[in-house]
């Protein structure tokens, strides 16, 4: 049997490096909202009594997709994987709660990072709009500061990527998901690991705990 791992944290904690990580070296799935939702869009609805009868026609719509649809979706993507690595839900306590009702976590793990590592991470984003190429600042800057080393294009800033655009998503996970870290907290199953480390220390430090669960 496969381990069920939840990872817990910010935007730009680092949850999506370490997941796929972890995901190949313990051979588990990495089931994230955005990719259960990309893989069931057309999933039947039409019983559950919504507006729409697929998640496809909330997305084109441009709307968020109810919280009981993306509750199936996650619950069909765990069911068919062996072991997870879960990253991105929940998002909010009820979503916790139902989670709770489907499936055994074996590990939860919380990459902890200030405020200001946060935004200097998110802000520092550039990518190229010729290529689609991805840099940052200051982990991975292009040869050539505001030149693209694949292409030559002179990068640019996200209109996501904006100092206050990233404070505003950032109040928004405080807001909704930091209840969640609470919960796992107060049940005395949530492991803190320090997210400001290099990627690979961290790496380190979540597959001891995996190794552990």
């Amino acid at each position: 049997m496969g381990k069920h791992i939840l990872l817990l944290g910010a935007p730009g904690a680092g949850k999506g490096t370490q997941s796929k990580r972890l995901a190949s070296e313990f051979d588990l799935e990495h089931v994230t909202t955005g990719d259960a939702l990309r893989a069931n869009k057309d999933m039947d609805i039409s019983d559950m009594d919504f507006e729409y009868d697929t998640p496809r026609a909330y997305m084109d719509a441009g709307e968020l997709v109810p919280d009981d649809v993306v509750n199936e979706i996650v619950k069909t993507a765990l069911q068919s994987a062996d072991g997870y690595v879960l990253d991105g839900y929940p998002r909010n306590l009820d979503q916790a709660e139902y989670l709770s009702e489907i499936t055994d976590l074996d590990a939860v793990l919380y990459l902890d990072v200030s405020e200001e590592e946060l935004v200097d991470r998110l802000t520092g984003r550039r990518v190229c709009p010729e290529c689609g190429s991805n840099y940052h600042v200051e982990f991975a800057p292009p040869a050539e500061e505001g030149v693209c080393d694949e292409c030559g294009a002179d990068l640019i800033q996200r209109d996501d990527d904006t100092e206050a655009t990233v404070r505003e998503r950032l109040s928004v996970y405080h807001e909704n998901t930091e209840p969640v870290v609470d919960h796992y907290r107060e049940e005395g199953v949530l492991v803190e690991i320090d997210g400001e480390q290099t990627p690979d220390d961290v790496f380190e430090d979540v597959a001891s705990v995996v190794d552990d669960a």
